[in-house]
């Protein structure tokens, strides 16, 4: 049963269309590895397999009756944060373990009426203020290749959900890398949707940096729900109407430009991801793409110091209210967090931050403009530990001893760089025996390319293509 809970997305609806499966076999499949494997991993916040099992009889159905949906009967898990009408919405905080929502997020209402079945929701960290997931609420998420290691953050439990076995799609949301960090820890595909791309709620919708997006075992996977939640939402009146939909990849990258960034300016990378990284770029060459490595002049702490003070400006002061509503009890990160980004907001002020922010869209820019595509790690560190906050034991990367874990993953500049799609792949295994990952960064908008350098990626380093590519769970 485990490898038809490994089954991708693409091949399951194919099977379901011929009728070699049907959704109740894949959704038991599911339910039995979550039966294996939740005790471990703790991938998820809520469980409605006994509803989704209704669902998928309802699926099977459609099947038979010729009215499927673009989803129809695939198991998919949500993202705790993102809401839904009449249930918790806890943010992984016990200030808020009694809270219900009384609005249902887009991105939700999108894949159930494409024919997903929701059968989880996933652990996020407390105010998915971390780039690792544990909290006093939900306890440690760990990654399925590594139990020691932690699976990411913010969406590091649908990201463990899919290396686990327990999701064939799964939701995710950025506002500093929480899709891709967990996309990267867990071996998995992230997709980082350009600003707008994909309807949200107030008020996270209109900041910027924020992201709403797929998660997947596959390109090809990730690409169809990225299909479904792509589009304007009339709650949402700064989103965006939905572009053609991704293509499946041609095969070839021939005339395709790649740029290589190894350090994105000044950040550390461990040796084992520089070598997963040349990987994936080996494998753009093979494509036929034309790669040329390049320098970017970005310096990490400038890229923080912006960072922070635009936290400050949004996410920090939400923090405080719940804070200030609820009574103290948080999570010493998530109170670092909240502390330290209105700190920065007070030093550099919004317009400081904007003045940084402009000089990384210009450095950008200069490579798009010989560039189809650029490629970095997605972090310079393979996996943080499970349930370490790093606020008292340092973070150190390839000998750098950092400030934040935010610091350790690169992706914190294109959420500065918030209209430019950005894929995360797997590119390899580390020493630590969990995955690595890359970053392919497209130009403003330009969602294809993005998915057909990391289709490119994956086809000659096919994760999940044998039993070798699966944790040992």
């Amino acid at each position: 049963m485990s490898e038809l809970a490994y089954l991708s997305a693409i091949d399951a609806l194919a099977k379901f269309t011929a009728r070699e499966l049907s959704p109740v076999e894949l959704l038991s499949a599911v339910v039995e590895r979550a039966g294996q494997t939740e005790k471990s991993v703790n991938a998820f916040a809520e469980r409605w397999f006994d509803q989704a099992m209704a669902q998928a009889r309802e699926a099977e159905d459609r099947y038979l009756r010729g009215t499927a949906r673009p989803l129809e009967g695939l198991p998919v898990a949500l993202k705790e944060e993102q809401p839904i009408a009449g249930h918790p919405l806890r943010d992984g905080s016990l200030l808020l373990r009694d809270n219900v929502s009384d609005v249902t997020h887009p991105v939700v209402d999108r894949i159930v009426a494409a024919g997903g079945i929701v059968h989880a929701r996933t652990t996020t960290p407390e105010f998915c203020a971390a780039g690792f997931t544990h909290s006093d609420l939900w306890g440690i998420t760990r990654n399925p290749w590594s139990l020691d290691h932690s699976a990411g953050g913010s969406s590091g439990g649908s990201g463990a959900a899919l290396a686990a076995g327990t999701a064939v799609l799964a939701t995710g949301s950025d506002i500093g890398g929480s899709i891709r960090i967990p996309a990267s820890f867990n071996g998995v595909v992230g997709f980082k949707p350009p600003y707008a791309r994909v309807a949200g709620l107030p008020p996270y919708n209109l900041d910027h940096y924020c992201h709403d997006g797929p998660m997947a075992r596959t390109v090809a996977d990730c690409a169809l729900l990225q299909n479904v939640i792509a589009g304007q939402d009339p709650r949402d009146p700064v989103s965006l109407p939905a572009p053609p939909p991704i293509p499946p990849y041609s095969g070839s990258l021939a005339g395709r430009r790649v740029a290589v960034c190894m350090n994105l300016g000044d950040y550390p990378v461990e040796p084992d991801v520089v070598a997963a990284t040349w990987d994936a770029v080996r494998a753009l060459t093979e494509a036929g793409a034309v790669v040329e490595e390049v320098e970017l002049p970005w310096k990490r702490a400038e890229i923080m110091r912006a960072a922070w003070a635009h936290y400050g400006a949004i996410f920090g002061p939400i923090i405080a209210e719940e804070v200030a509503t609820h009574g103290d009890g948080i999570t010493r990160y998530a109170r670092d967090f909240m502390e330290r980004s209105l700190r920065a907001a007070d030093e550099l002020g919004f317009y400081g931050a904007l003045k940084i922010e402009a000089r990384v869209h210009d450095a950008l820019a200069a490579v798009f403009e010989r560039f189809d595509a650029l490629v970095c790690p997605t972090s310079g560190t393979p996996a943080l530990l499970a349930g370490e906050d790093y606020l008292e034991t340092p973070l150190v990367v390839d000998g750098v001893t950092l400030d934040h874990n935010l610091e350790a993953p690169l992706t914190v500049p294109f959420n500065i760089a918030s209209r430019c799609p950005v894929l995360s792949v797997p590119s390899g295994r580390s020493e630590q025996g969990v995955p690595t990952g890359v970053q392919v960064v497209g130009r403003p908008y330009d969602d294809h390319t993005v998915f057909e350098v990391g289709a490119a990626v994956t086809a000659a380093l096919p994760w999940y293509a044998d039993e070798a590519w699966k944790p040992a769970l």
